[in-house]
This record gives C-alpha cells, sequence and structure tokens, in this order.
C-alpha cells in the first residue's frame, strides 16, 4: 500500500546534486581579482562573462569523462534556471526572459568552443579580449593577470579527478 506521504512528496531534483558545483563556479567567477588585478568589468555583463570563462572550463573538464556528461547537463541547466532568476529579480518581464535566456545559452556556447583554445594563445587572448572586455584592449597587466588565472584555473581542474570535481563545493584558487 502506497502511504499517502509518498503521493504528495515528489521526488527530488537529480540537478540539486550539482547544486554546490554551480555554486563554486559562481563564487569562483566572483573572486575580487578578476575585478581588480584583471579589470574584468565589475557589472552584470562583466559578471555573466566570468561566469562564462570559469563555467567553460568547468564543462571542458567534465567532458573529458564521457561517464559523467549528465553531471554536465544538470550543470548547465542549473546555470539557465539562475540566469532566469535573476533576470526575473531585477525586473524582467516573461516576454523577455525567454529571449535573454536563448541568447545567454548562446554566448555560453560560444564560450565553450573560444576557450578551447590553449593557454598563452593568441586564440585565447583574443577571445578573452572579446568576450570579457567586450573588444575593448585592457591594459597588458590585466590581461596577463587574467590569462594567468585562466592557465592556472584549468591546470588546477586538470589536476582534479572529474568526480571529485563534479562533487566539489568549491574549485581551486585561480589567483
Amino acid at each position: 500500500m502506497i502511504s499517502f506521504r509518498k503521493l504528495f512528496t515528489p521526488d527530488p531534483d537529480p540537478r540539486e546534486a550539482r547544486r554546490p558545483l554551480w555554486n563554486a563556479v559562481v563564487a569562483a567567477a566572483r573572486a575580487p581579482h578578476w575585478y581588480q588585478a584583471g579589470g574584468v568589468p565589475d557589472t552584470l555583463d562583466g559578471r555573466f562573462d566570468m561566469i562564462g570563462l570559469v563555467m567553460a572550463l568547468v564543462l571542458h573538464r567534465i567532458d573529458e569523462d564521457p561517464a559523467q556528461a549528465l553531471a554536465g547537463v544538470h550543470l548547465t541547466e542549473l546555470f539557465v534556471t539562475d540566469m532566469d532568476g535573476q533576470m526575473r529579480q531585477i525586473g524582467f518581464g516573461d516576454m523577455v526572459v525567454g529571449k535573454q535566456i536563448g541568447r545567454m545559452v548562446g554566448a555560453l556556447g560560444g564560450r565553450l568552443g573560444a576557450y578551447r583554445a590553449p593557454d598563452g594563445s593568441d586564440d585565447l587572448r583574443a577571445a578573452l579580449v572579446r568576450n570579457l572586455w567586450r573588444g575593448n584592449e585592457p591594459g597588458a597587466s590585466e590581461l596577463a593577470h587574467v590569462m594567468e588565472g585562466t592557465a592556472a584555473l584549468r591546470t588546477a581542474l586538470a589536476a582534479m579527478p572529474v568526480t571529485d570535481l563534479i562533487a566539489a563545493d568549491r574549485l581551486p584558487d585561480a589567483a
């Protein structure tokens, strides 16, 4: 016999298992060094762009273990859910949110491709300038800081087994 409690208790959302990792991605993207020493604009767009960078590096690492592909899907779905909620919180209406989410997912997809460029390469440099500073050339020390931080984060992620990464509630420091 099925209990009434079972009938009215929803199954847990499997994406929630990736919530600590999503929170870690956001925290890593909000690290002050990106905005202070790196000169990334501390604006809504700049924050989104940093989340896109960190998210791309994490998803690249998860992609290296095909058995963990669902974790990458769940992490991406949390990205979409969180961006939707953030836009609604700042006052975007239903008619606008869908279009904006589509643009954000498209932007993330573009960054996934662009940030596959090797560390220190001209291609990575160009992708960072285009995405983080919207094509405006940053100072040499700022660009160097972000390029070094990106390489450090990628190296630290590569050193983590993917099973540890997807269970993480903190990412390695990139400063």
